[in-house]
């Protein structure tokens, strides 16, 4: 059920993307104000996350993510009412608030049926529902586009997403907090609600947590980049149609990604049995392998070895992706793991999926959109980076957690 709502997350969000040199012939916007509009998502969706998770932490997680789902989905079909820049930013702020809800929410739920041994596999399957969904929302968006304008692209998933809420009203159940912590002894009395100022603090003081949630902003940088940037750049590089270039942008990764995702989770529980820091170092491993193939991408001139960068950083992508909360619930309470994942996203969200379309539709503007793609291979070596930094933190033994 979280896997289906998930999806029109990552579908409604990616739509946009695929209907770009739509809006730039229809309403005369540049590349600068095109970055603008994936920014206005990213900043709300970033600024909300904190309040978001705090609130997760103190109301039942059904109730955030049903309410979130209803919301993004109703202003995704009001997108289409809009004919201005001005309207249309107004309507990507508003969508980023009404999911920035869900992770925070879905997150923790999922890590109350999932403890240590299976959390990042139970996660790194849940996650294939955001490359499902990118894709859907690349190439379907496109297509209905291509042939009933870029307004019914927002009609169909906003709407398809409404009757999802209505079905699932009756059917997801929410676990009691730290349900599948009851057992583990870094854990005490895991199910007293904490007061926000004492939730705040077991984030912001850990220097772990604060390292994990730097690599993440760091490596949404140049996941957005891929999200907002590439269909444009094959379409314009590559001469290629609306509907195609937004299929090739995304399901070559998004697939590729699928199957890193559901390795690493298993690769990730499998090391978290040996060493704590397990999953920080599959996340490592693969912003660091994936960094030369997004530089491929900017770079390349032939679509064969495009596609086989996409491919490969796909993959890499997947590993991390697979342990983003994992890995930091590993170092956060179960009654602040709403707030905890809430930060991570204000973090990872307002600064590096906030400026990735902006700075890259600047790059564009000044350069080429390519040379702006393959810089972004520099901020994933910075990623990796933090992640060791986190690594080397991590006690050789299990010891009390935060």
């Amino acid at each position: 059920m979280l896997w289906a709502i998930s999806f029109f997350n990552y579908a409604d969000r990616q739509a946009i993307f695929s209907v770009f040199p739509l809006l730039q012939k229809e309403l005369g916007l540049d590349a600068v104000q095109l970055g603008m509009l994936g920014s206005s998502f990213a900043w709300v969706y970033g600024i909300g996350g904190q309040f978001a998770g705090i609130i997760v932490d103190r109301v039942k997680r059904k109730t955030a993510i049903l309410g979130g789902l209803y919301t993004w989905s109703i202003v995704c079909m009001a997108t289409s009412l809009f004919t201005s820049f001005r309207g249309l930013f107004v309507m990507r702020a508003a969508e980023g608030l009404g999911e920035t809800f869900y992770y925070p929410a879905s997150m923790s739920l999922l890590s109350d049926y999932h403890g240590k041994a299976t959390r990042s596999k139970a996660i790194g399957v849940h996650q294939t529902s955001v490359y499902i969904g990118t894709i859907a929302g690349g190439f379907f968006a496109a297509l209905i586009a291509q042939r009933y304008g870029w307004r019914w692209s927002f009609v169909v998933f906003g709407g398809l997403g409404v009757l999802l809420g209505f079905v699932l009203n009756r059917y997801l159940r929410e676990p009691e907090r730290g349900a599948a912590d009851h057992a583990d002894p870094e854990f005490p009395e895991a199910t007293h609600r904490m007061r926000i100022r004492e939730g705040i603090g077991i984030v912001w003081t850990s220097p772990r947590a604060l390292l994990l949630m730097s690599a993440f902003l760091c490596s949404n940088f140049v996941a957005v980049v891929l999200l907002s940037w590439m269909p444009k750049f094959l379409y314009d590089k590559f001469h290629m149609g609306l509907a195609m270039a937004g299929l090739t942008a995304t399901i070559f990764v998004q697939l590729a990604s699928m199957v890193g995702s559901v390795y690493g989770g298993w690769m990730a529980d499998w090391m978290s049995r040996r060493t704590p820091r397990g999953r920080v170092l599959v996340q490592m491993i693969g912003v660091f392998a994936g960094a030369p193939f997004v530089a491929l991408c900017g770079l390349t001139t032939s679509v064969l070895w495009l596609i086989v960068a996409l491919t490969a950083w796909g993959f890499f992508k997947g590993l991390y992706d697979a342990n983003i909360f994992a890995s930091l619930f590993d170092v956060v309470r179960p009654e602040a793991r709403g707030t905890a994942a809430g930060f991570m996203n204000t973090v990872g969200w307002l600064g590096g999926g906030g400026s990735a379309p902006l700075v890259i539709g600047l790059i564009a503007e000044h350069y080429t959109l390519g040379l702006g793609i393959a810089l972004a291979s520099v901020v994933y070596i910075a990623a990796g980076i933090l992640l060791l930094g986190a690594a080397l933190l991590f006690p050789r033994r299990r010891e009390s957690a935060l």
